[in-house]
């Protein structure tokens, strides 16, 4: 095989992946590899489609041949430091961001992922916080490492001080949509609400077609209390990207707000929020010798002391790719949720609503990921906005006064002019499987005490036809 077939096998891989076929362009960079056996670039772009398959054993493998081939590119080691940390080898890991960051000092997504890490591992602010300064006092002026670090402290339950930290990136006459959109959402979170719309409208000012500024935009107007408007560009956002799933709450939000009959179509619990009981999978006896061994294998991949970034774990850790375990319980998952899932697609029926008219009868798993809470551990109030169905699955749960520790639903996750709460709940109970909608708004409440609570969740999405990658070539 020639370089022009090496050359056509990758463009063929590219295009898969770009279509959402992972697993089809896998086997085209495995195929691209076989057709240029000393090529460095060839085994890192296999290891990182692998990486992104959750097959991080197998990425691990392609990632150390492409240093044997002699590559040394920070994106090799940025590789090497995900399938090292996603298996468990944290030190490794640490010191593969570092030799990243070593051969680009402002590598944004290193640095991230880097700070993000020790975090989690130290639940230490000016830990996760080193390697930024250190790279910020080798280039003060650099606007990606003075946003990173504002993203960190906001990630990290400061967001006033993210908002101070933002100031020399908002310091030029026409800052970007991202820093301002940064900036509002600090803002809004630091109760700084005026602010926040001040920032939101900049924004929105400087694109305005761009969604997220939108949504930042309606979630500011919420929290001071201009309810028609958030109402008007949640709409607008929905008209757009009909599947968001953060506008449809914000919107039903403002519905809420107004005494719109509308938002109880939205928020129909009885119909919309399912309760069944995992299924036990051929190989276990019985459901309760299942769920055992289930918290046995989720127990093995909590690695941390607290929550990543950007996800709405507080006081507790969450692990990642669940369904990409080799432990025999979590592989059989799948299985366990099949019947809970066709009843509770059956029971949706057909409709016009965000819900159903999405509803083929069949489904994809869309991310699987589990969370460990302890004392004053909560999940705040939030939606999913790339999902479709979401779900809360228990196989530990503790006992608390009162509602402590329960699933609530309807108490937004942003600030509203009146403040608005929950309106319905579930008790947990190992076993039980909770299904509803991505937009709906939920969390959890706090519970106290020694023991800790073990839960899984997983998103879906429609199964859809397969994507024709060559949809812009024409037939005579």
């Amino acid at each position: 095989m020639g370089v022009g077939d090496a050359s056509e096998l990758l463009r063929q891989a590219q295009q898969l992946k770009a279509a959402g076929l992972l697993e089809e362009a896998i086997s085209c960079y495995q195929r691209y590899v076989s057709a240029a056996p000393f090529s460095a670039v060839a085994e890192h772009n296999l290891a990182a489609a692998l990486g992104d398959a959750g097959r991080w054993t197998e990425a691990e493998e392609h990632i150390s041949r492409a240093f044997l081939k002699g590559g040394d590119a920070p994106e090799s080691w940025l590789v090497c430091a995900r399938c090292l940390q996603m298996l468990a080898r944290l030190d490794e890991a640490e010191a593969a961001f570092l030799s990243a960051i070593a051969r680009r000092p402002t590598y944004y997504d290193a640095l991230r992922e880097l700070a993000q890490l020790r975090w989690m591992r130290t639940a230490d602010v000016k830990r996760a916080l080193a390697c930024v300064d250190s790279a910020l006092l080798a280039s003060p002026g650099e606007v990606s490492l003075q946003v990173l670090k504002a993203q960190v402290l906001r990630e990290t339950g400061q967001p006033a001080l993210a908002l101070e930290a933002l100031a020399p990136a908002m310091a030029g006459a026409s800052p970007a949509v991202d820093i301002l959109v940064l900036a509002a959402q600090s803002a809004r979170q630091a109760g700084r609400t005026n602010v926040a719309l001040s920032l939101a409208e900049r924004a929105v000012a400087a694109a305005p077609g761009n969604l997220l500024s939108q949504i930042t935009l309606a979630e500011a107007c919420l929290a001071t209390g201009a309810v028609e408007r958030a109402e008007m560009l949640a709409g607008d956002v929905r008209q757009r990207a009909p599947d968001n799933q953060h506008a449809i709450a914000l919107q039903a939000t403002a519905w809420r707000i107004l005494g719109d009959d509308r938002y109880r179509s939205l928020f129909d619990y009885g119909a919309l929020v399912n309760v069944e009981s995992l299924r036990c999978p051929p190989g276990w006896s019985d459901l309760h010798a299942y769920l055992a061994d289930v918290a046995t294998g989720l127990k093995a991949v909590h690695q941390f002391r607290t929550h990543p970034f950007n996800q709405s774990v507080r006081h507790g850790s969450q692990a990642p790719d669940i369904h990409e375990s080799t432990h025999p319980a979590l592989r059989a998952l799948p299985s366990a949720l099949e019947q809970p899932i066709a009843d509770y697609l059956a029971s949706l029926g057909e409709g016009d609503d965000p819900v159903r008219a999405r509803n083929t009868g069949d489904y994809a798993f869309n991310g699987m990921w589990s969370v460990q809470l302890k004392a004053g551990g909560h999940l705040v109030n939030h939606v999913h906005p790339q999902g479709w169905i979401s779900s809360a699955c228990y196989i530990e749960t503790v006992d608390g006064e009162g509602m402590a520790g329960w699933l609530q639903f309807g108490q937004p996750g942003v600030a509203t002019i009146p403040p608005l709460e929950p309106e319905h709940f579930v008790k947990p109970e190992p076993g039980r499987v909770v299904l509803f909608p991505s937009y709906m708004w939920h969390g959890t409440r706090p519970f106290s005490g020694e023991a800790t609570r073990l839960s899984f969740a997983f998103d879906l999405k429609p199964k859809l036809l397969r994507p024709n990658v060559n949809a812009g070539s024409q037939r005579p």
